[in-house]
């Protein structure tokens, strides 16, 4: 058993809340600080379902990759679903925690995992926190593959590394060797990769208007599905909180799923 505080500290410890961006809505975000539990979850995004999955599995906090109340919020009713899921939240005693863009950069956070498991050596960060900061970590990250391979081939190992069907890709001017990778919807990194020598850009989701510049700079562009760029972080955040917390057992979601499917109809995918 700990206390919502002693663990917020932990997190903090793991993904502090100064490498956030300035928009993000990070920490604590309902609860009460002084509430013992003894179980706890992670997940990617707190919908109604894994709230109920929260309640239902006696969860006493979540941690939560995208945070509640990203926009202001005016009224919490039972009217929209993110109303029903603050309510339920708040009946069960169910404390909720985001550290989002502070995880993302973390010393051992999303980005660093995805460019680990993507092979890449010499990994260092895209965009680094403010000289003098003290901060450990930053946003995006970029290394070597050791030997370069062509862009079907590396957007076959990467779906196969992330364990999903399929890649969307801008192939740019020529094979994949030196690579970036920004988890979520991060295709504002391209010209950080171009500056860091990179010819590849591994993200969560492009708009149309970003797939055509990346076509423009040549540079090769992979998106993975902002669900497979990201919960795998949320399930190893699990593991890391397991071996620094005692009486607490923490997991991962398991109702969780992402929203986009693959579609497969008669004539191929669609």
């Amino acid at each position: 058993m700990a206390s919502v505080a002693s663990i917020c500290g932990v997190l903090r410890e793991l993904a502090p809340l100064e490498l956030a961006e300035s928009w993000d809505n990070v920490g604590l975000l309902l609860g009460d600080e002084s509430s013992e539990i003894t179980r706890l979850m992670t997940c990617l995004t707190l919908t109604e379902s894994v709230a109920e999955e929260a309640v239902n599995s006696g969860a006493g906090l979540v941690v939560t990759h995208h945070p509640l109340f990203f926009r202001p919020v005016k009224r919490v009713t039972m009217a929209d679903g993110e109303g029903r899921t603050v309510l339920r939240l708040l009946r069960a005693g169910i404390a909720v925690y985001s550290a989002h863009t502070a995880w993302d950069s973390a010393a051992t956070g999303i980005n660093q995992q995805l460019a680990e498991l993507l092979g890449l050596g010499g990994i260092r960060v895209l965009r680094e926190p403010p000289a003098g900061s003290g901060l450990v970590g930053g946003a995006g990250r970029y290394g070597q593959l050791q030997a370069p391979l062509g862009v079907a081939e590396f957007g076959r190992r990467a779906a196969q590394l992330l364990g999903i069907a399929g890649i969307q890709i801008v192939s740019g001017r020529g094979d994949v060797r030196r690579v970036a990778v920004a988890c979520g919807a991060a295709a504002e990194y391209m010209r950080d990769a171009q500056r860091a020598g990179c010819d590849t850009l591994v993200t969560g989701e492009a708009r149309f208007h970003a797939a055509l510049e990346a076509e423009s700079l040549g540079l090769n562009l992979f998106v993975v599905g902002h669900y497979a760029s990201e919960r795998r972080g949320m399930e190893q955040m699990a593991a890391q909180l397991c071996q620094r917390l005692v009486g607490v057992e923490c997991f991962a979601s398991g109702r969780e799923r992402d929203p986009l499917v693959l579609e497969i109809a008669e004539g191929g995918v669609q």
